[in-house]
């Protein structure tokens, strides 16, 4: 698995792994490009689209998969197929492709009746992808290239060099190789799909109620009708409500009409505007040694729950501004304070004073879960000097 030290965009993560898959699998090695948040509803017509994405991959071709288009929907971008490729009846040469259109030229696009919306879904040969980035994106292949010219091995990942990774351009497959290159074909996908790319979507997909009601978590709806509604962190009810996303996490709650869901991404943007890092930092917060959870904070003070896998262990460590008290939940805690160790089990407590040098540890086979209460006049996560990490961290 190889890491992005930022967001670049598809080319740049997809030319990552075409250099990648070149070194260690050679010329002939094949890549399927697949967006994670996808579905496909049947199996066996995927699977020979991907049988056919072989079949041009092999000549060379770049593949992309189209979905038959249905409705005039603005949110997708959209192929309009040219020529059968010679000696196949499942590929088309591509004659136009029209990025994410107004709502007329969508409806003009599927009046054509032959027209197809862009999956997102590639397929190609790692050397054949490099060949058309270097020449449509020179800057691009350079950069991507150098920022895996120095991987940074951790653990099971492979992290691409920051320095020169964050110097790439951002850009997306399509636009950097896609609508440039002649060796472009798509190759229809028959299976019902979705991008899953709202919380609308999902209603679509999901099981629902007599009412037309979706809803995950503890939730009561009353008089209510055809609602998506997500409880993560307690209790949401609802009345006489309709066509609504409710999603509640233990972060924060959205609440939107289901047909305007997508302008989510105006929320983000105020928030950025504002200076708020809600956008960007979260509650539950994921560690390689395991996880943390933000469970109070104020003034002064902050609670957290922490889970520390088996055989894992936290930096040793100092805070300049803060002191910490741990109170063991489950499970058996090792802590290390200024050279001396000791073991806590379940209900045991120990106070960290500031300034102290001080580690800790899951010697067990079990999780280790503690309560946290962080003390003093600073307690950001940048108020740590670390001196021994077994994840490279600083």
């Amino acid at each position: 698995m190889l890491l992005e030290p930022a967001a670049r965009n598809t080319a740049p993560a997809i030319a990552a792994a075409a250099f990648y898959t070149l070194e260690h699998y050679g010329d002939e090695a094949i890549l399927l490009v697949l967006p994670a948040d996808h579905h496909l509803a049947d199996d066996s017509e995927w699977q020979q689209a991907v049988t056919q994405g072989v079949i041009q991959a092999e000549q060379n071709h770049l593949v992309t998969f189209g979905i038959k288009a249905t409705a005039p929907e603005t949110a997708y971008g959209y192929i309009v197929p040219g020529a059968a490729v010679a000696d196949s009846t499942a590929a088309y040469r591509i004659k136009q492709f029209t990025e994410k259109p107004s709502a007329a030229a969508a409806a003009a696009l599927l009046s054509s009746g032959n027209v197809y919306w862009n999956s997102g879904i590639f397929m190609f040969k790692a050397s054949v992808l490099l060949q058309q980035l270097q020449i449509f994106r020179p800057d691009i292949y350079l950069q991507c290239q150098k920022a895996l010219a120095r991987p940074q091995p951790d653990l099971d990942f492979i992290r691409l060099d920051q320095a020169e990774f964050k110097q790439c351009p951002a850009e997306s497959i399509d636009y950097a190789v896609m609508e440039h290159t002649k060796a472009a074909v798509v190759v229809p996908i028959a299976s019902p799909w979705s991008d899953l790319g709202s919380w609308s979507s999902l209603w679509q997909l999901s099981e629902k109620d007599q009412r037309g009601n979706v809803h995950l978590g503890q939730v009561v709806q009353h008089n209510s009708t055809n609602n998506f509604v997500y409880a993560e962190a307690g209790l949401v009810a609802t009345v006489g409500l309709t066509d609504t996303v409710v999603i509640q996490t233990k972060d924060a709650v959205l609440v939107a009409a289901k047909d305007q869901v997508q302008q989510v991404k105006a929320i983000v943007q105020q928030l950025k505007t504002e200076g708020d890092t809600a956008y960007q930092v979260h509650r539950q917060v994921y560690r390689p040694w395991g996880n943390y959870d933000v469970i109070e904070q104020g003034r002064g003070y902050q609670v957290k729950r922490i889970r520390v896998l088996p055989g894992e262990s936290l930096s040793l460590q100092s805070h300049q501004h803060r002191a910490e008290h741990w109170v063991v939940v489950a499970g058996t805690a090792k802590v290390t304070i200024d050279g001396t160790e000791q073991l806590l089990q379940a209900n045991q407590s120990i106070y960290i004073p500031q300034h102290c040098v001080h580690a800790l540890a899951n010697p067990s086979k079990d999780v280790l879960e503690l309560i946290e209460v962080q003390t003093g006049d600073y307690i950001d996560e940048d108020d740590i000097v670390r001196y021994q990490d077994r994840y490279g961290r600083v």
